[in-house]
């Protein structure tokens, strides 16, 4: 019984001492702000598969990645939403206008300033 209760509080002691090791490690605290999968797939932070991507390539950016001969992941954000949309009437609409979602008929914009530049209105006249 006694033997027991010692292999027991041994192994758990071994297995805190792992965690604690593994916690402290600076490789895992410093995780790259994008990861390049062994297939050549660039994952950010968004990505639903960065955490799960274990070898890799660290990159700074989505942008270095890509330029280095990446892709971008099938379904990722950025390829299935846009940022701004153009209405047909000429109108630039974000994320934060209430006619974001409602505005169907559209030309893709990655910012607003973009979007004003090619002739395009703030909602409001502004």
């Amino acid at each position: 019984m006694i033997q027991t209760c010692i292999r027991t509080f041994v192994t758990l002691m071994l297995g805190f001492g792992l965690v604690l090791a593994q916690a402290a490690d600076p490789k895992e605290a410093a995780e790259p702000a994008v990861k390049k999968s062994d297939s050549g797939i660039c994952h950010d932070k968004t990505s639903a598969s960065y955490v799960n991507t274990k070898k890799f390539t660290p990159f700074k950016s989505l942008d270095e990645c890509v330029k280095s001969g990446g892709t971008l992941p099938a379904k990722s954000a950025a390829a299935a939403e846009p940022l701004v949309k153009k209405s047909d009437a000429g109108i630039c609409h974000d994320k934060a206008s209430p006619s974001f979602e409602r505005t169907k008929k559209f030309t893709e914009f990655k910012t607003l300033d973009e979007c004003v530049k090619s002739g395009g209105k703030l909602p409001g006249g502004k």
